[in-house]
């Protein structure tokens, strides 16, 4: 449905994107990472036609963006990060507007009153926009993108600057819409693409880091040995004690639960069983281990390692994070100009 490749994009000497390849297939909900400044929003511009490439092609359904881009535009749904509202019309006026833009050939009223049933605002389509609270306003923003029907939906930060009550509203939406939609979804929010997105793409520096399964990359990074362990223990003694014991990584004090024990966070090296070695010097030194708790890995500890691990390389050698489909993490030059263009 997607099929990107290499997309590039420079502003000057600065490569904002660079050469991005992958392909989103019909009815994915897709996760699209990376830290300020990675390249996320010039991205979703690009793949939208709001911004042509340097270098590099976008396919939708087959036809190429520049070459024809009516017919690629209008399997697309785009919500960006500033939804493109009128604050001086009502949110009737304002979808009458966008339904002519688009040239839309479905019957308006009935295909209007569809829109605004499935993002709930029906009860406020005679308000002024600029009355509305933001979490209604986004909803005003998905229902313009979703006038036509799109194959395609391309949401750039739904949830950015809503309460609690609101993201929680806008997440149940989106994963609502991607029962029968394609969807990408840019968000900052780790938890929101852990909850909603079952694929992975993440960028960094503007390139390509990973691009793999959620549950795949969770399992792939989880091959380090996490527990949290219970001790019947001195708790000034236990860091330095456990730290000693080969392949251990991480020692940490996370609080004492009961009366003389101490809870703590212990992580080996990649591949290492840490269980039997920790059990022996415990009991070496006639400590009980009362509570020992697996600590799974969590979405945001892979974007973080992923981040770290491509901002500090200064080769071309892979991703040492088995499972990922990863590209070499070239060096881009960055300046000034960069955030500017960027906009995020």
């Amino acid at each position: 449905m997607i099929e990107v490749t290499g997309l590039t994009k420079r502003y000057g000497r600065t490569t904002v994107v660079n050469n991005l390849t992958f392909t989103v297939r019909r009815g994915e909900i897709i996760g699209f990472l990376g830290p300020n400044g990675a390249g996320k929003s010039t991205t979703m511009n690009m793949l939208t036609g709001y911004t042509a490439p340097t270098v590099g092609t976008v396919r939708i359904n087959g036809y190429n963006l520049l070459d024809a881009p009516e017919k690629a535009k209008t399997a697309i749904g785009y919500l960006p990060e500033i939804p493109p509202l009128y604050m001086d019309m009502t949110v009737d006026e304002y979808l009458k507007f966008v339904f002519g833009l688009k040239n839309c050939k479905f019957p308006r009223k009935e295909h209007l009153d569809e829109v605004c049933e499935v993002v709930r605002i029906t009860h406020v389509r005679h308000r002024m926009i600029r009355n509305l609270s933001k979490g209604y306003r986004q909803r005003v923003g998905l229902a313009q993108a979703l006038i036509n029907d799109p194959q395609i939906l391309i949401l750039d930060e739904p949830t950015v600057g809503l309460d609690p009550k609101e993201i929680v509203e806008i997440r149940n939406l989106v994963r609502t819409l991607g029962q029968t939609r394609t969807v990408i979804l840019s968000s900052h929010v780790l938890s929101e693409i852990q909850a909603i997105c079952e694929r992975v793409i993440i960028i960094n520096e503007g390139n390509l880091v990973a691009d793999a399964l959620t549950e795949d990359l969770a399992r792939s990074a989880a091959a380090n040995s996490r527990y949290i362990v219970r001790i019947a223990a001195p708790e000034d003694q236990v860091v330095p004690v456990l730290s000693a014991i080969p392949g251990m990584l991480k020692v940490e004090i996370q609080g004492v639960m009961e009366p003389g024990t101490v809870d703590v966070l212990v992580e080996a090296e990649k591949d290492v069983d840490i269980r039997r070695a920790l059990f022996e010097t415990c009991a070496k030194r006639g400590w009980y281990i009362l509570v020992i708790t697996p600590v799974g890995v969590s979405l945001e500890d892979i974007f973080l390692q992923l981040v770290d691990q491509t901002s500090s390389k200064k080769d071309d050698s892979p991703l040492t994070l088995d499972g990922a489909s990863e590209s070499p993490a070239g060096e881009t030059e960055k300046d000034e100009t960069e955030e500017e263009d960027e906009g995020e």
